[in-house]
């Protein structure tokens, strides 16, 4: 069951992801995050300029409704009088709705210009109730009244609307090829009007317009804020520009003054807010370069999630957090340098999701490593050191040492300790009273293993064996073994005496210690492996210990000539003949150990 969730884990893990970024939670974001990766300023078409109504402008003429008709059909008459430098196509980005029956003289001027030289663009726009702007989500998918131009200009220019399509959030990041007008059908945008009258004029076949849905909405690949050349509309007006500069372009006239109601702040920059007759001019540019980016179906989108996910979460699962974390970093930004060429070829990826499903899996990869490490620590900390002193555990928890698989010739201080008199006593003894006597007995060489650093290897029946200098290099390991020896000849007296008191038997220890080369690993299959010493070494400890009287702690020649003068010994010479050992092999018994130098 525990391999079977393994597996699924990561599954489930992609699936829950894919689900939150379908579900639009990260909607916000990713508009962000596209509008820095996406939005860049760009080289400007040299055939589009627009004339601000600016504040000189108004400073000079006055509010814009006292003299707007009479003076742009001035401004038309003026930059259509040399037939040789006539735009091919004016925009007036302003609403002329309903005549002016205190100036009918200026809305008749305004019609006759339109009509007289045939390149002039007004702008509609749509009638809404404040419900209608409560649901930008289907907003422009309904019909509307059109708030056109008087009837008059109407019929002598054509129109199209001017309309903004905000986010949520108020950015403007798309247009409105059209919007659907009530018993008129599709109104197509200020800017596709422009642009078709000037492909018109210049005798060239549109591009064709982007696909949309019914709603008419497309992405808009911004490249200016500002398409002015720094003519004011006053300054036109007043001959003080040349009207002969804008031969053949698209001219489009607006208001660029703070104040006037005709500020959007746009996916290009969102500190600072654009001028709607600049985001116009930005979409007749859309048109002539034919550069509309278009989403990747949200389905396959959704499927490159779940796989960039899952990969993610079987790849950061088992390894390294080093390597992991360069991953990750590897995964996010190329996924977004993948964004930004799939934004060059038309093709809108979402930046966000990938960054954040991988970023999520890093974020739970790490902390199921480091669940695991702790369990797996834990596990060490309470098996191993049942055999190890806590100070070389630690050390070896906290990687001052590599335990490897197999084993490793090294030099070892061996420790074997026997019950003397434990079987004959077993023999005569209720099975209870021998168990707690030899618990006792193996309860008190453990502590004293373990408070001289050595590594305890195993108990076998009444006998102990331990080792020094493994699987740490330690200082003075014989040292160590001898004093721990020690310890256990004190502290079997008072043993020894309270076991006469109740059973009437005494029993004592013999202990051998062996100074020399042994494997020393993990020794046994993958299925059952014990930490242990195995050689020479370890074989003369043991017949060191089964030669040694109670009481008594056989040392070998090597042992003894580590501890020097700092130990006090009794020679036996070769008189103990110790099996698989040639004639020679000296003996010696470790009779007391010079505490202060040791």
């Amino acid at each position: 069951m525990e391999k079977l969730n393994s597996k699924l884990l990561p599954i489930i893990c992609a699936a829950l992801l894919t689900a939150v970024a379908s579900a639009g939670w990260l909607n916000d974001i990713e508009a962000r995050v596209s509008d820095l990766l996406y939005q860049k300023p760009g080289a400007i078409s040299s055939d589009i300029v627009v004339i601000g109504i600016d504040s000189n402008t108004l400073n000079e003429l006055g509010p814009l409704g006292s003299w707007a008709r009479r003076d742009i059909a001035t401004v038309i008459d003026r930059l259509n009088e040399n037939p040789a430098t006539r735009p091919a196509a004016i925009g007036i980005d302003l609403l002329f709705t309903g005549e002016n029956p205190a100036d009918a003289a200026s809305d008749a001027r305004l019609a006759e210009v339109a009509a007289q030289y045939g390149n002039v663009v007004v702008g509609s726009a749509v009638i809404m109730s404040d419900d209608d702007l409560k649901d930008l989500d289907t907003l422009w998918d309904k019909a509307y009244p059109l708030d056109a131009p008087y009837d008059a200009l109407l019929a002598a220019a054509d129109t199209g609307h001017i309309c903004q399509p905000l986010g949520k959030d108020g950015i403007v990041r798309r247009q409105l090829l059209f919007v659907n007008i009530e018993g008129r059908g599709r109104l197509y945008s200020f800017a596709r009007v422009l642009y078709e009258k000037w492909c018109r004029v210049k005798g060239i076949t549109p591009n064709a317009p982007p696909q949309t849905k019914s709603n008419g909405l497309f992405p808009l690949s911004f490249t200016a804020k500002s398409y002015s050349d720094g003519v004011s509309f006053v300054d036109l007006l007043k001959g003080r520009a040349r009207a002969d500069v804008y031969g053949g372009k698209i001219v489009l006239i607006g208001s660029r003054a703070p104040g006037m109601g005709d500020e959007f702040l746009t996916a290009l920059d969102r500190s600072d807010s654009v001028y709607g007759v600049d985001i116009h001019a930005n979409a007749v540019q859309a048109f002539q370069e034919n550069f509309f980016p278009r989403p990747l179906d949200k389905p396959l989108q959704a499927a490159i999630l779940f796989v960039v996910c899952l990969l993610s979460a079987i790849l950061f699962r088992n390894g390294k957090m080093k390597n992991v974390f360069g991953q990750w970093a590897i995964i996010c930004i190329g996924w977004l340098i993948a964004c930004v060429f799939a934004w060059r070829q038309g093709v809108i990826l979402h930046a966000v999701w990938v960054p954040f499903g991988v970023s999520v899996v890093l974020v739970g990869s790490v902390a199921i490593n480091y669940v695991t490490a702790r369990a797996e620590k834990d596990l060490v900390t309470a098996t191993f050191g049942r055999y190890v002193d806590p100070t070389i555990m630690n050390q070896l928890l906290d990687g001052g040492a590599k335990l490897d698989l197999g084993g490793t010739v090294r030099n070892i201080a061996v420790l074997f300790v026997d019950i003397r008199g434990f079987t004959t006593m077993s023999e005569q003894l209720p099975a209870p009273a021998v168990v707690e006597i030899l618990n006792r007995y193996l309860t008190l060489t453990s502590d004293c293993i373990r408070r001289h650093h050595g590594t305890l290897d195993k108990f076998v029946g009444d006998c102990t064996m331990a080792f020094w200098n493994a699987p740490l290099t330690q200082e003075k390991p014989v040292h160590l073994a001898c004093r721990a020896a020690l310890d256990m000849i004190n502290g079997s007296e008072s043993l020894k005496a309270e076991l006469k008191a109740r059973y009437g038997r005494e029993i004592s220890f013999g202990i051998g210690i062996h100074w020399g080369n042994a494997v020393v690993g993990n020794i046994g299959n993958p299925f059952r492996m014990d930490y242990t010493a195995i050689g020479d070494t370890v074989n003369t400890a043991a017949r060191l210990e089964a030669n040694a009287h109670g009481g008594k702690i056989f040392i070998s020649r090597a042992v003894a000539d580590i501890l020097g003068s700092q130990a006090s010994v009794t020679s036996l010479g070769d008189s103990v003949k110790l099996k698989g050992k040639a004639a020679g092999f000296e003996v010696l018994i470790l009779d007391s150990l010079n505490e202060t130098e040791v």
